[in-house]
């Protein structure tokens, strides 16, 4: 049976979203929720009743249109109007499992009880989360500033029978999955519509991804750094905390702590070094890799708020009597950290490689390339140039969205966030990083069997001895892309503890 996770004011973090998905628990909203919903929609229905006072996007049409008066017969048809026309997406298909944290954050954000939905539109995302029928999005067409419009447009129209799910690896008729799983097509009332497009659902989606993901390569980062340390016999002197108390930024402590774990009672860091000092790739890894915890770390504050937010518009304030129309939904706290994030990601990539190619360059008593018999053999010649070709790719994805805008909706929405494409460049950004550290996974592996007999620390030789039992030690050359891709399934099958990750 599944657990349970309980949609709530309680906040929601990184670490509660990671338990969600990893167990696979099913959704349900709490009393509170049910309650701030129905509270809402009640006080909703009662303004709306007998009123002609203009409520933006509720009695008026939408953007550049929002002196247009509309007719409270037309009200449905107005919202099912938004998402039909708002469905124009395109490019590639959004991945599965954003999707579903697109769902799991906009119940999140409508259960606060100030966006005026009815709790069957809520209760009916919730179904759609529980049983996967997962819509069919699309990557383009949100400029993250007015919501995001387009992608949350397709994942909102199934609700009403119309779009696309998936069916399998399949795009189906949203209509005939519903009709498979019993579900009716909902009836939108006043508000929903606009309600499921405004939001930041998409770029948050994609920010959380990341960073889950961020948070575990930052991790490995340090553990694949600190086998390739010892496999160019560095100096340990770097890492002391002498050194990193001065300068005390957090990541930096923290990482010259983990490098110094990973290595603790490692024979071939005691042994006495004939090389003064180390090339920066190494010897200021605390100072780098820190410098990337730091900015993941504010990225997971900018986010962490964002979960915890009500990001369409109008909001509606029962309490207080009002309804009023702010920008919520525009992304610019988010488009600002997924660039920044982007960046701090190319880093620990460019770092990397920089390790892996100071370990093939045939200094300190290593093979060149990494190999017995070089010239008949060329080792580990080639993966160096697969990481270099994918930092250089970084460093165009890691130019920033944020600084861009363009007008929309004839002026209305003037200033835009773009933080979309910061989202979504960003998804190729980590998928890259994960690559780079696999090849310097791999070089480091290969160039520390040059250093037997003597040994890395008991952590990391349990490390490299579980690697070498899916990607054995290369006596001569073969298709190496295999060992890359073997190597990011091993890195993906280590397990972290999530206090470990998020603290």
């Amino acid at each position: 049976m599944r657990d349970t996770h309980y949609i709530s004011s309680a906040i929601l973090d990184l670490a509660t979203i990671s338990s969600i998905l990893q167990e696979n628990k099913s959704l349900e909203l709490s009393e509170e929720s049910r309650h701030n919903i129905n509270a809402s929609r009640g006080y909703l229905d009662q303004k709306i009743a007998g009123n002609s006072t203009p409520l933006y996007g509720i009695n008026t049409g939408f953007g550049s249109l929002c002196n247009v008066a509309i007719k409270n017969e037309h009200l449905t048809q107005l919202q099912e109007n938004l998402m039909r026309s708002h469905a124009c997406g395109t490019g590639d298909y959004v991945p599965k499992a954003i999707v579903k944290l697109m769902i799991l954050l906009k119940i999140q954000s409508l259960s606060y009880g100030h966006s005026g939905v009815h709790i069957d539109t809520v209760e009916r995302l919730v179904d759609f989360y529980n049983l996967d029928i997962l819509p069919v999005v699309y990557t383009q067409g949100s400029l993250g500033a007015s919501g995001d419009l387009a992608p949350l447009a397709h994942l909102s129209l199934p609700l009403i029978g119309e779009g696309y799910v998936w069916d399998g690896d399949t795009p189906a008729f949203a209509k005939a999955i519903l009709e498979k799983h019993n579900l009716r097509p909902i009836k939108l009332q006043s508000k929903e519509g606009l309600a499921l497009l405004n939001g930041t659902q998409f770029m948050v989606a994609y920010g959380v991804d990341a960073l889950l993901k961020c948070h575990k390569l930052s991790y490995l980062a340090d553990m694949i750094g600190a086998i390739s340390i010892d496999a160019f016999n560095c100096n340990l002197s770097p890492f002391d905390p002498l050194v990193h108390h001065v300068r005390p930024h957090r990541g930096q402590i923290k990482t010259a702590e983990r490098i110094q774990g990973f290595l603790a009672d490692s024979e071939i860091a005691k042994t006495e070094k004939v090389n003064v000092q180390d090339p920066y790739s190494f010897r200021c890894i605390p100072q780098v890799h820190g410098a990337s915890k730091d900015a993941i770390i504010f990225a997971s504050k900018t986010f962490k708020t964002e979960m915890n937010s009500v990001t369409d518009n109008p909001n509606i304030f029962a309490d207080e009597d009002k309804i009023i129309s702010g920008g919520n939904f525009h992304g610019q706290p988010l488009a600002l950290a997924l660039d920044f994030l982007a960046i701090a990601i190319a880093e620990l990539g460019s770092i990397s490689e920089r390790r892996t190619y100071q370990l093939i360059s045939g200094l300190r008593d290593l093979p060149p390339f990494l190999v017995d018999n070089p010239g008949l053999h060329s080792g580990m010649m080639i993966p160096q140039y697969t990481a270099a070709s994918i930092v250089s790719q970084n460093k165009q994805l890691a130019t920033p969205a944020s600084v861009d805008s363009i007008v929309s909706s004839n002026g209305q929405e003037d200033h835009v966030s773009m933080g979309a494409n910061a989202a979504t460049k960003l998804y190729k950004v980590v998928e890259n990083l994960e690559t780079i550290l696999a090849i310097e996974l791999l070089n480091a592996s290969q160039a520390l069997h040059f250093r037997a007999p003597s040994k890395t620390s008991p952590f990391l030789e349990s490390i490299v001895s579980a690697y070498r039992s899916e990607v054995p030690f290369a006596t001569e050359d073969r298709m190496f892309s295999i060992d890359i891709h073997k190597t990011k399934e091993f890195m993906n099958s280590i397990q972290v503890d999530s206090e470990m990750l998020f603290n």
